[in-house]
Formats: structure tokens, sequence, C-alpha cells
């Protein structure tokens, strides 16, 4: 699976974007200039555009793409199902499914769903074998949970690279890490539990007050 990430702001419906929340509109107005302040004040996420005109280097990775079928009263309905990962390589990541009878829509949805789960994580330098204090590893060792999946992420020395799956790979490089390793449980091969995991543990790195926020 091949890293090429694509733009994911619509510059000109960002324009035309008129707030709708409270959240929204203290960001149109400068009130609010960082997507972590809105985290820090437990402030609600609703609206896409929050995260667009915050983060103007936001991208998104295609992982997943299939056809789904579904039994109705009125028959056999079919419609695409598209997992996208959107992600600005620099401390926040989301991840979004969509779905729809056409493709291009059901894309649309996974972007909008995967900006409005967009959280930061927590990056830096883990390992008792580097200690470089760069930000290019997780700080410690995080685990994540869907379905039968379990993996855990490990501060890697810097150079090591990502030692982890593909899908994991990709999303890590969203995420702006750039070394790691990983151990993994469970049927691997479902890419939506796979993905799901690997981002809540990313999310996991934090709700931890590590002794660096100490003196903040």
């Amino acid at each position: 699976m091949s890293y090429s990430p694509m733009p994911a702001i619509d510059k000109q419906a960002l324009e035309k974007w008129v707030p709708r929340t409270k959240t929204g509109k203290l960001v149109l107005e400068g009130k609010i200039t960082s997507l972590n302040e809105i985290f820090e004040k437990n402030l609600p996420l609703l609206e896409p555009e929050i995260v667009d005109y915050l983060l103007p280097n936001l991208k998104y990775v295609r992982i997943d793409a299939k056809i789904v079928q579904k039994m109705t009263d009125a028959g056999r309905r079919t419609k695409f199902q598209v997992i996208v990962v959107v992600g600005d390589e620099n401390g926040f990541i989301g991840l979004g499914i969509g779905k729809a009878r056409q493709y291009t829509e059901a894309l649309a949805k996974a972007i909008r769903d995967a900006k409005l789960n967009t959280a930061p994580i927590r990056r830096g330098c883990g390992s008792w074998e580097c200690r470089c204090s760069e930000p290019h590893s997780v700080p410690f060792t995080v685990k994540g949970k869907s379905g039968s999946v379990e993996i855990l992420l490990k501060p890697a020395p810097r150079g090591t690279g990502l030692v982890v799956g593909d899908v994991a790979k990709i999303i890590l490089r969203l995420a702006g890490i750039r070394d790691a390793w990983s151990k993994s449980f469970g049927e691997t091969r479902t890419t939506l539990n796979f993905a799901k995991a690997v981002v809540e543990a990313l999310h996991n790195t934090y709700k931890f007050v590590t002794p660096v926020d100490w003196s903040r």
C-alpha cells in the first residue's frame, strides 16, 4: 500500500463557510487559533470547516474501499464503503468512514467524518537507546484495541523507521511519527479494526500527563 497523501481541504467551500456553532464562531473571529485550544477547553468539534481553518496543511489517504450490500424489503441495496485517514503530519490524526451509492459521495463523507474525529497526539523520544528529545516517535508504549485487534506501539530510536504493518505506516506518517516498533494481536487483516486500533493508540498518548507537562 503506497503512501500518497492528497489535500483534504476545499478552499472554495472554506471561503463561503458560515459558522453554525459557538466553536466555529470563535475560530472565525480569531479567538481560537489552534486545534489544541479546542481540546484543552473541552469544546465540541461539530463542523469539519473548523479543522480546515486551523489545519491548512491537512491531507488524506484512502486506506480501503469496497462494496457492501444490505437486504431490505425493497431488495438488495449496494453501496460503497470508504475508509479514510486525515492528518497534518505534525501531531494530528483522524479516521473516518463513509457509505453511499456513489464512490465520490462515500469518499466525501469519509473525509468529513475523519475531520470530525481529528484529535491531537503526543510525540516524543521515549526510547532509552536514543534520548534525542526530538518528537520523532511515541513518548511511551501505548495500546489500542478495536474488535479482536489489539496493537502496542513502542518508542524506537531515531533512524529505525516504522516497523509496523502497511496500514499502520500510513497512519503513523500522517501523524508525524517516523520511528516506532509495534506488536499486534488478533485478526489484523480486518483493515477497519486494525486502523481503529492504531488511531486509538495514538490518541491515547494525549490522555497521559507526562513529567514534561507538569510545569505547564
